[in-house]
């Protein structure tokens, strides 16, 4: 994915690069971003890494800004190149360091009109390291949360409504890992754990994917614990909401073997 950053104008990037042959400011060495200390105008240092940005030398690009705010500091430019390298770290995905720049920028400059971007790069940051059901989801939390937190500050932004795109697919994401662990325990038949992860994604994730899925497991487990008024309470859930499904259909032929509430799986 790339992320696009709507506040910098480079409208003058392609003179820049006719201009600069960028050989001043960063070498690598060793594989390593290594800085080549050089006292420059801040205008300089500034286009230097604007030029590293557009050649997609993102790392040295991060480094370059970085190089900005050292030797001006109080200067405007300063501020412009923290929100830049916490950008150039995210597409080189250096997902840590932009997280920690973007951070910097909020601490300092917290009633900045960039702060919402500052806030939306941190949650992107998270949402992209989300690795699948199987791993420990600590990563998909704090996705959550940060993405959440765009909404709360800035409801009405263009960030928002993307955020709001993440935060459904982060908690779906979230739910599949309640239904892993909870058919892990049904596998052992450890009824009892199983009932609450099910339960957990019919209570917390209503609106995700896994519901109807979740519901059936809750009849397969209260039928194995002969709890059958739980089971049948939780098929006509089934059935009332999602009755053209499959898990409607399985929970039906197993409330029928077991002399159930005559359900009918709806046409």
């Amino acid at each position: 994915m790339t992320l696009k950053l709507n506040m910098v104008s480079y409208q003058s990037v392609l003179k820049i690069l006719a201009l600069v042959g960028l050989a001043g400011l960063l070498a690598a060495c060793g594989g390593r971003d290594t800085l080549r200390y050089q006292e420059k105008p801040v205008t300089e240092l500034y286009d230097d890494a604007l030029g590293y940005l557009n050649g997609g030398q993102y790392r040295f690009a991060a480094v370059a800004f970085d190089e900005v705010e050292r030797q001006h500091p109080y200067s405007s430019w300063a501020r412009r190149a923290q929100l830049m390298s916490a950008y150039s770290y995210y597409q080189a995905n250096k997902y840590e360091e932009a997280i920690l720049a973007a951070e910097r920028f909020i601490s300092l400059h917290p009633g900045n009109k960039d702060a919402a971007y500052a806030y939306y790069l941190i949650g992107v940051c998270y949402y992209e390291q989300i690795t699948d059901v199987r791993r420990d989801q600590k990563i998909t939390e704090l996705a959550l949360n940060a993405l959440a937190e765009v909404i709360r500050r800035y409801p009405r932004s263009e960030y928002a409504q993307d955020a709001r795109l993440k935060v459904d697919l982060a908690r779906d994401h979230l739910a599949g890992k309640e239904m892993e662990i909870g058919r892990y325990y049904q596998r052992i038949d450890q009824y009892f754990a199983a009932i609450t992860r099910f339960k957990n994604v019919v209570d917390k994730y209503g609106t995700t994917s896994h519901v109807p899925e979740a519901l059936h497991r809750l009849v397969e487990a209260y039928l194995a614990l002969g709890i059958i008024p739980e089971a049948q309470k939780s098929a006509a859930v089934l059935g009332h909401n999602f009755g053209d499904t499959e898990w409607y259909r399985y929970s039906y032929d197993l409330m029928q073997e077991y002399g159930g509430a005559g359900l009918s799986p709806k046409s």
